[in-house]
């Protein structure tokens, strides 16, 4: 589709179906922001200045506490739309987030996203982590495996516990499927959000006992 017949169907698309900003109210003429105008999306800013190379964190020193982001605004709104919304065209602009990234990742071999509990799959429909990392898949040209790791039992929602509940929620939770072949693979996992780091932590573990080589880990936004 040229640009002048997408900037017809977008006007048009206002016309019949108008949108307001999620987060300012102003009318959203661009629809491939889904439910943001192009002015709030742009006030979202990646983390700048050094970083932990192990966790990501952004290290205590004045250029970093000045540039680094906490998950709120207009991107805390997104990924709530998107996560518990049902706003999937949301992943996209989301994981275009997340590639602004990709140079500080390690080179990687497959990508895998953090995987739902199957009685919360049906609960909501979809595995927001696994939207993001198809989108990261085809952007880096990389084999996606959506069925190797399984999360293997039920837990409670980790926004609801501390950081210690929050690990033990999910020790041993997470699994990698018997015919997998990972050994000596480079993995990059992907999740939408980065708390603690449990979660990712207790996948890292399966997929290293499953003979991964490497584990890194890539998110759209991350939380302390």
């Amino acid at each position: 589709m040229d640009a002048y017949v997408s900037s017809l169907l977008d006007t048009l698309l206002h016309w019949i179906y108008p949108m307001d900003c999620a987060a300012c109210g102003a009318p959203v003429k661009d629809r491939s922001l889904s439910s943001f105008c192009r002015p709030c999306w742009r006030s979202i800013r990646p983390i700048a200045g050094p970083i932990c190379p192990h966790c990501g964190r952004p290290l205590a020193s004045p250029l970093a506490l000045v540039h680094s982001p906490t998950h709120e605004g207009v991107l805390d709104q997104a990924i709530r739309l998107f996560k518990y919304r049902g706003r999937t065209a949301l992943a996209r602009p989301l994981a275009d987030l997340a590639l602004a990234w990709i140079d500080r990742i390690p080179v990687a071999d497959i990508v895998i996203p953090v995987p739902l509990h199957p009685s919360r799959l049906r609960e909501r429909e979809f595995n927001q982590s696994l939207l993001l990392a198809d989108r990261i898949a085809q952007h880096l040209e990389l084999p996606l495996s959506f069925h190797d790791l399984q999360r293997i039992r039920p837990t409670r929602p980790q926004t609801e516990l501390d950081r210690q509940e929050r690990a033990r929620n999910v020790q041993r939770a997470f699994a990698v499927r018997p015919a997998a072949d990972l050994n000596g693979r480079r993995v990059l996992l992907v999740d939408d959000v980065l708390t603690t780091g449990a979660t990712v932590e207790a996948c890292a573990v399966a997929l290293r006992k499953a003979g991964a080589e490497a584990v890194s880990v890539l998110t759209v936004a991350r939380r302390g």
